[in-house]
């Protein structure tokens, strides 16, 4: 499921430890330039290049950029460990040496999994089963589309699954149970204090039990008092086995919790209901050998977590967002007549995630901005896996619009560039994807009305939402449609008849929008109706004609779609009736094409 990208490395050893690094580089002869790569302990998804110059050891930390790159702290980035190390092959760029001899594995050292792998694919599964209610084929979709952030939210909970960890106990109780049994120097546990998500590690020296508090800094980092940090709390523990950093002694056996085997998973969204997700740094360092524990700080407004896949929405989703929060690169994704928009960086408490900013001309604000105003109030209601989830909006130099990013582009562009290299199966699964969008939209009695290849949004090969409400309407309860007092700049080419005739709109139209929208995505971003002005397709679609089957879409779908352009919205079929039929279509593909792991296959 979710792949090491050094695991191919024949230097790479995976999970040791610095002293066994540096073993491993003796033994290969320490030359100059004598390098192998480890995992990191630290970070999540970063590594440690170790390596030889002067007949002495040299350790650098590789971190995991938000974009995916990876690099040493002050050098370049990467797109990968590989490459990284290519680089300093020919580049010292700073370090001590070039890389000039790789250590490499013998053929009975296996790469040392980490504590986390044996729990991880569990653990995904456990979390998408339990907070996006979803299972199967879908279920390893969305494990395979949102993997890192995917694992980021396990691994801050990954470990209440370890032996040593014991819940919220008291700390007399912590007491007991590690003095029950032998008491080597070294025997720990952890335990949650009162105050929700701050721990203490209680340890045996010289048959005392003494008790260290965990602090968490404002980027989330974990660390005992004048520690080093880490990214989750089991990183902490790993790394106090091998290093004192502060404790009496280094950790050494686990006091094992007897009731572990019994607990349920406990995962990030349900286990931080009830509160922001947050919880600020400890006042205290070390308890005092008389305390009992107590909240040091008070919680934050509470408010349980929906399934955003990306962030806690508790933390990042907020109408009016700060300017200084926000950090915005130059580069446009996007330009149209409102202004443009730009990647960007949304800072939290919780640490920083990529967004895409929709930058509003100050020029024509007056214009624009009633409109911009009316897309982010009915994003901000919106809650689905297949919609681009707005999370606030910055009043600043100009109006900007804060939305989730996907990073790989608009669903008509992509297809057009990658006309060799993605499948039918693969085209049929992201209109599968919208029409699960465009279902909740109708259940939640949202019209579109501007439903196009061009507004669904790629995160990646295999992972589509819905984008671009400016026109979307809420419907009153007892209402079916909506009618526009005046035709505007419409599409007239993705509009069902009685739009553009009568300027009603529906989820009804919103399925005829849908048909294009499939037609769009099997001719790989061809453009509707060829070079048909918007008279020219009226007279087209009264005549009773519709347009033609594309070369590779699969007959069976090509009658979906045009059961989509039914002419009367009454006998059309709605988004309920569509997405099932989507749904057979790409099942009936997987089991022709070998099954559910074919589509899963991840995008390299």
């Amino acid at each position: 499921m979710s792949t090491d990208p050094a695991a191919d490395l024949p230097f790479y050893y995976g999970s040791i430890s610095r002293s066994e690094a540096e073993q491993h580089l003796k033994l290969a002869g320490m030359a100059d330039g004598l390098f192998l790569l480890r995992r990191c302990i630290r970070s999540l998804g970063g590594y440690v290049l170790s390596f030889v110059f002067n007949l002495e050891f040299y350790h650098y930390s590789i971190e995991k950029q938000l974009n995916g790159t990876y690099c040493i702290i002050g050098g370049k980035a990467h797109c990968g460990p590989a490459e990284l190390c290519e680089f300093y092959s020919n580049d010292p760029d700073g370090l001590e040496c070039a890389l000039r001899k790789p250590c490499l594995r013998s053929l009975d050292t296996p790469i040392r999994p980490g504590i986390f792998d044996s729990l991880r694919d569990n653990l995904l599964r456990e979390y998408v089963k339990q907070n996006w209610n979803l299972e199967g084929e879908a279920m390893e979709q969305a494990i395979i589309s949102q993997a890192p952030q995917l694992e980021k939210l396990v691994a801050t909970t990954a470990h209440e699954q370890m032996p040593w960890y014991h819940g919220k106990i008291p700390r007399q109780e912590g007491e007991r149970r590690l003095y029950c049994g032998a008491q080597p120097d070294g025997k720990f546990l952890l335990r949650e204090r009162d105050q929700l998500g701050t721990f203490a590690l209680s340890m045996m020296y010289g048959k005392t039990v003494y008790h260290y508090q965990i602090l968490q800094d404002k980027s989330g980092k974990y660390s005992i008092p004048e520690g080093h940090k880490f990214d989750t709390v089991w990183q902490l523990v790993e790394y106090l086995k091998m290093k004192r950093d502060g404790l009496v002694t280094v950790l050494g056996e686990a006091c094992v919790n007897s009731q572990a085997a019994e607990k349920a998973p406990s995962l990030p969204a349900t286990r931080r209901s009830g509160t922001n997700g947050y919880t600020p740094p400890p006042r205290a360092s070390v308890e005092s050998s008389n305390s009992t524990d107590s909240p040091l700080c008070e919680d934050s407004e509470g408010q349980g977590m929906d399934s955003n896949p990306y962030h806690n929405p508790n933390e990042v989703k907020k109408f009016n967002i700060q300017r200084n929060l926000l950090l915005i690169d130059e580069l446009e994704l996007g330009s149209g007549n409102f202004g443009c928009v730009k990647k960007g960086i949304l800072n939290t408490k919780a640490g920083q995630i990529d967004v895409a900013i929709k930058v509003l001309k100050s020029d024509n604000e007056k214009l624009v901005k009633e409109e911009m105003m009316r897309e982010a109030e009915i994003m901000y209601q919106l809650n689905n896996l297949y919609i681009v989830r707005m999370l606030g909006l910055c009043n600043a130099e100009n109006l900007m619009l804060v939305m989730e990013m996907a990073s790989a582009g608009p669903l008509n562009k992509f297809l057009s560039s990658k006309k060799d290299s993605i499948s039918v199966a693969n085209i049929t699964l992201l209109m599968h994807q919208v029409s699960m969008g465009m279902k909740y939209l109708e259940e939640k009695n949202f019209v579109h009305r501007d439903l196009a290849a061009r507004n669904v949004l790629l995160v990646n090969q295999k992972f589509a939402k819905i984008s671009d409400f400016g026109l979307s309407k809420a419907l009153g309860a007892d209402d079916n449609y909506y009618k526009a007092r005046t035709a505007g700049k419409w599409p007239l080419k993705w509009y069902a008849p009685e739009c553009i005739k009568f300027r009603k709109f529906s989820s009804k139209s919103d399925v005829w929008s849908f048909g294009i929208t499939m037609w769009e995505a099997f001719s790989y971003g061809g453009k509707p109706y060829k070079k048909m002005k918007g008279p020219e397709v009226m007279h087209f679609i009264e005549d009773g004609n519709r347009m033609e089957c594309p070369a590779a879409c699969p007959e069976n779908v090509y009658t979906l779609m045009k059961e989509c352009w039914t002419y009367s919205h009454e006998d059309r079929p709605d988004f309920k009736k569509v997405e099932k039929s989507m749904k057979s279509h790409h099942q009936s593909m997987l089991k022709q094409s070998g099954g559910a792991a074919a589509a899963a296959e991840p995008v390299k």
